[in-house]
C-alpha cells in the first residue's frame, strides 16, 4: 500500500507533466491493487485527490483513455465511489468517449458509465444530461447483426449500461422507449440467443420496461412473442425459464400480445410444464407450475387468444383445462375453474359447457373444498358458476342440475370473497326464474345471512351483492310468502337503504322491490317502511334534479301503492308531495310526465 500512495503522488506528477511512458505505468499500478483490494484502493484514490485529474487523461487524444476509464469502471463499483465520480467532472468526457471507434475504449466506457449509474441517481441524472443514452441506443443498433465473440461482450456491456441506468426509474425507462429502444432489444435477443450473458441481459432488460404501460404497444410491434417462446422451449434450467417468465407475465396483460403468444405456441410449453411438474415435490418444480398455470390463465383473459383455445369447446388446450378441475392438485384445481370461469366470457361458450357436464364437474370440486376447503378454490369455482349463469337457457339448467344446493353449502363462509361470488352466483341463478327465487326467498337461513350481509360495512362488494340479491328474490318470485320472511329477518330497512344508493342500477331494483310488498304486503311492512323513513326518502328522490327518469318515474309509482297506509298516507300528505309532483308533469321524459299526472291525480283524489 505504500508503493501505491508513492503511485498517486507520481500519477499526479505526470497527469500535468503527461510523460506517456511513466503515465502507463501508474495506471497498472492502479488497476494491479485494485485487482488485490478494490475497496481500500478506491478509498486511498478518493482521498489522494486524484480523480479531478482523471478528465483530463479522458480526452479523445488521450493514449491511456481505455486504462483510465478501466479504472473508473473498477472504482465505480463501490457505492461510496459513484457521486465522487460525478463531481470529479468524468460524466461529460465518458459520455464524449462512446463517439470513439475503438472497441476496447467503448468497453471500458460503457463499463464505466454502467457502474456509475447502478442504484445512484446523480450518476443517472448526469449520464441523462450529457445525452450518454441515446449513443448507446445508436451504437446497439449499427452493431447488432456482428456476431464475434468481442462484439458480443461490447453489446452486453451497453444493454447492462441502459438496464442501469434506467432501472427503477419510471421517466427514464419512458426515454428509452421513445428513444426506440424495445425493437433493437427485440432484434439482439433474436441474433444472439446462443449468447448466454447477452440473453439475459435482454431479458432483464425487457423485464424492468415491460412493467410500463407505455412499452407494450411498442412490444406489441415487434416479433417479441416469438422469440421469447423459442427461447423458452430452449430452456432446461428453472432460473432460466424463470427469468423468461418473469418477461412474460407483465407483457401478457397485453391483448395484442396474449393473441401472439398463443400463435407463437407458448400454451402447448405451458400445458408441457404442467404435466412434467404435477406429481413433484420439488420447491422449483412447484413454483414453476404455478407460475406456468397462472400464465396459462392470463393468456385466457384476452378475447381473441381465448376464443382461439376454445375452438369450439373442441380445443385440445380447452379439454386439457378441463381435466385440471378433478386433479388432487390445489393449484390446477384453482387454476383450471379461474379458466373456466374465463372461457365463460360470452353466451355460446357458455352453453356449450354447461351441456358437456361442465357444471357437474365445478360441483364435484366445490363439494371437496366445503369443510376447511382452499378459499381461492371456492372464489375461482363459483365464479366460474356465475359466468355461466348469465345465459338465460342456462338457468333453469343449472338449477335443474342442483347448484343452488350446492352454493348454499358455502353460506357459512366467513371469507368476503367466498360470500361476494355466492351472492353473484345466486342472483343470476335466479334472473327471471320465479320458482327458484321463491324457494331461496323462503328459506330463512339464507335471508337471515343476507341481512347481515347487508351490515358488512367493511365489505362493499359483499353488502352490495346482498342487497341486490333480496331485491331479486322479491323481484323475481313476486311472492307473499318471500316477502314475509323478509320482512320477519329485517330486511325492509337494507331495501330501503339501497334506495339511496350512488348506483342507479341498484336505486332502481330496491325501488321496484318495494313497490311490490306496497302492492302484495303492505300491512306486514307498514311499520318497518315507517321506521326506515321511507316517505321522506321518496320526497327527496323526487325532489333532486340529479335523479334519473327510471328513479322519479318509480319513486311515484311506489308513492302511490303506499297509500293504501293509513299512517304512510299521512306522512305523504305531510310532506306536499303535490308541489314537487306537479312539476314533474313537464318533465322532458315522456313516461315521467304521464307517471306525474297519475300520481297527482291519485294524490289530488286521496286528499
Amino acid at each position: 500500500m505504500d508503493s501505491l500512495s508513492d503511485t498517486l503522488k507520481k500519477l499526479k506528477i505526470t497527469a500535468v507533466d503527461r510523460t506517456e511512458d511513466s503515465l502507463e505505468g501508474c495506471l497498472d499500478c492502479l488497476l494491479q491493487a485494485l485487482a488485490q483490494n478494490n475497496t481500500e484502493t478506491s478509498e486511498k484514490i478518493q482521498a489522494s485527490g486524484i480523480l479531478q485529474l482523471f478528465a483530463s487523461l479522458l480526452t479523445p487524444q488521450s493514449s491511456c483513455k481505455a486504462k483510465v476509464a478501466n479504472i473508473i469502471a473498477e472504482v465505480a463499483k463501490n457505492e461510496f465511489m459513484r457521486i465522487p465520480c460525478v463531481d470529479a467532472g468524468l460524466i461529460s468526457p465518458l459520455v464524449q468517449l462512446l463517439n470513439s471507434k475503438d472497441q476496447e475504449v467503448l468497453l471500458q466506457t460503457g463499463r464505466a458509465l454502467g457502474n456509475i449509474c447502478y442504484d445512484s441517481h446523480e450518476g443517472r441524472s448526469a449520464v441523462d444530461q450529457a445525452g450518454g443514452a441515446q449513443i448507446v441506443i445508436d451504437h446497439l443498433r449499427s452493431l447488432c447483426s456482428l456476431t464475434d465473440p468481442a462484439n458480443e461482450k461490447l453489446l452486453t456491456v451497453f444493454c447492462g449500461m441502459l438496464m442501469n441506468y434506467s432501472n427503477e426509474n419510471d421517466s427514464l425507462q419512458a426515454q428509452l422507449i421513445n428513444m426506440g429502444v424495445i425493437p433493437t432489444l427485440v432484434k439482439l435477443l433474436g441474433i444472439h440467443c446462443q449468447n448466454a450473458a447477452l440473453t439475459e441481459m435482454c431479458l432483464v432488460a425487457f423485464g424492468n420496461l415491460a412493467e410500463l404501460e407505455s412499452s407494450k404497444e411498442q412490444f406489441a410491434s415487434t416479433n417479441i412473442a416469438e422469440e421469447l417462446v423459442k427461447l423458452f422451449k430452449k430452456q432446461i434450467e428453472h432460473d432460466k425459464r424463470e427469468m423468461i417468465f418473469e418477461v412474460l407475465a407483465p407483457l401478457a396483460e397485453n391483448d395484442a400480445i396474449k393473441l401472439q403468444l398463443v400463435e407463437a405456441g407458448l400454451v402447448e410449453c405451458l400445458l408441457e410444464i404442467v404435466q412434467q411438474k404435477v406429481d413433484s415435490d420439488k420447491e422449483d418444480d412447484i413454483t414453476e407450475l404455478k407460475t406456468g398455470s397462472d400464465l396459462m390463465v392470463l393468456l385466457l383473459l384476452g378475447d381473441e387468444s381465448m376464443q382461439k383455445l376454445f375452438e369450439g369447446g373442441k380445443g385440445s388446450v380447452f379439454q386439457r383445462v378441463l381435466s385440471w378441475i378433478p386433479s388432487n392438485n390445489h393449484q390446477l384445481q384453482l387454476a383450471g375453474a379461474l379458466a373456466i370461469a374465463n372461457f365463460a366470457r360470452n353466451d355460446g361458450n357458455c352453453i356449450h359447457m354447461v351441456d358437456n357436464g361442465i357444471v357437474e364437474k365445478l360441483m364435484d370440486l366445490l363439494d371437496r373444498h366445503v369443510e376447511d376447503g382452499n378459499v381461492t378454490v371456492q372464489h375461482a369455482a363459483l365464479s366460474a358458476l356465475r359466468n355461466l349463469a348469465i345465459p338465460v337457457i342456462n338457468k333453469a339448467k343449472m338449477l335443474s342440475a342442483g347448484v343452488t344446493e350446492a352454493v348454499l353449502k358455502f353460506l357459512k363462509s366467513e371469507m368476503p370473497p367466498v360470500q361476494f361470488k355466492l351472492l353473484g352466483t345466486l342472483r343470476m341463478l335466479i334472473d327471471a326464474q320465479a320458482e327458484a327465487a321463491e324457494q331461496l326467498g323462503k328459506n330463512v337461513k339464507l335471508v337471515e345471512r343476507l341481512v347481515e350481509w347487508c351490515e358488512a360495512k367493511d365489505h362493499a362488494g359483499v353488502m352490495g351483492e346482498s342487497n341486490r340479491l333480496l331485491s331479486a328474490l322479491i323481484r323475481h318470485s313476486k311472492s307473499k310468502d318471500v316477502i314475509k320472511t323478509i320482512v320477519q329477518s329485517g330486511g325492509i330497512k337494507h331495501l330501503v337503504t339501497m334506495a339511496t344508493s350512488e348506483h342507479v342500477i341498484m336505486q332502481n331494483e330496491a325501488l321496484v322491490a318495494l313497490a311490490l310488498i306496497a302492492a302484495l304486503e303492505l300491512g306486514t311492512a307498514e311499520k318497518d317502511l315507517e321506521s326506515a323513513k321511507l316517505v321522506q326518502i321518496l320526497h327527496r328522490l323526487l325532489a333532486d334534479e340529479r335523479s334519473a327518469p327510471e328513479i322519479k318515474y318509480n319513486s311515484m309509482v311506489l308513492i302511490c301503492a303506499l297509500m293504501g297506509s293509513e299512517s304512510l298516507h299521512k306522512e305523504v300528505q305531510d310532506l306536499a308531495f303535490l308541489d314537487v309532483v306537479s312539476k314533474l308533469r313537464s318533465h322532458e321524459n315522456k313516461s315521467v310526465a304521464q307517471q306525474a299526472s297519475l300520481t297527482e291525480q291519485r294524490l289530488t283524489v286521496e286528499s
